[in-house]
């Protein structure tokens, strides 16, 4: 089983790309470099800065937590990337969601 991460990198414009992976630094070189790659929002966007990144574990987690991340307005991922929002407060409200969808029946 993979360990899967999600990553934000910020751009020369300031804006922050979200993604997930198995291996971080692979991507990141993938991103930043000109072989098709990476991502098409990142191109032309140099130079690019990884300022976050988070064990998930698994690939459905992770996709969640990047749905959940891409929502969030920009301050709030200016303020998870400076740590001021606590990254496990995203994890429990999507594990919180998980529950409230499948109440058990006691």
């Amino acid at each position: 089983m993979n360990i899967w991460f999600i990553y934000l990198i910020r751009c020369n414009d300031g804006s922050l790309y979200t993604g997930i992976t198995t291996d971080v630094s692979r991507r990141f070189e993938e991103h930043q470099g000109d072989n098709g790659k990476g991502s098409k929002y990142l191109r032309g966007k140099a130079p690019l800065q990884l300022v976050f990144k988070k064990k998930i574990g698994s690939k459905n987690l992770a996709l969640k937590i990047e749905h959940k991340i891409k929502k969030l307005t920009k301050i709030k991922k200016e303020l998870l990337v400076e740590g001021t929002i606590k990254f496990q407060e995203i994890k429990q409200q999507i594990c919180l969601n998980k529950k409230n969808k499948h109440p058990s029946n006691s």
